[in-house]
């Protein structure tokens, strides 16, 4: 089996934190402001987080988290490595 390529795209767009969390920049906020109230400028300016089945798809494709197949060793409870 090969080795699963990352996504470039989602690389350059989102960021990995250090508990594995995927932060990215909000849209909207690029330019245009003056025509924006202050309070959407201001939550426009925080950094965002993916959540739900779309951030585990995302860990999918930056080889963050490695996909779950319900292998034995998985299941298994004696606590040894079967790799």
């Amino acid at each position: 089996m090969p080795k699963m390529k990352t996504h470039k795209g989602l690389g350059k767009r989102v960021r990995v934190s250090a508990r594995g969390k995927l932060k990215y920049k909000r849209p909207n906020a690029g330019h245009l402001m003056s025509g924006k109230n202050g309070n959407r400028c201001r939550r426009l300016r925080a950094t965002a987080y993916v959540g739900g089945n779309i951030a585990r798809r995302c860990q999918l494709a930056l080889g963050v988290r490695r996909r779950d197949r319900g292998d034995e060793s998985a299941s298994c409870q004696c606590g040894e490595s079967h790799e």
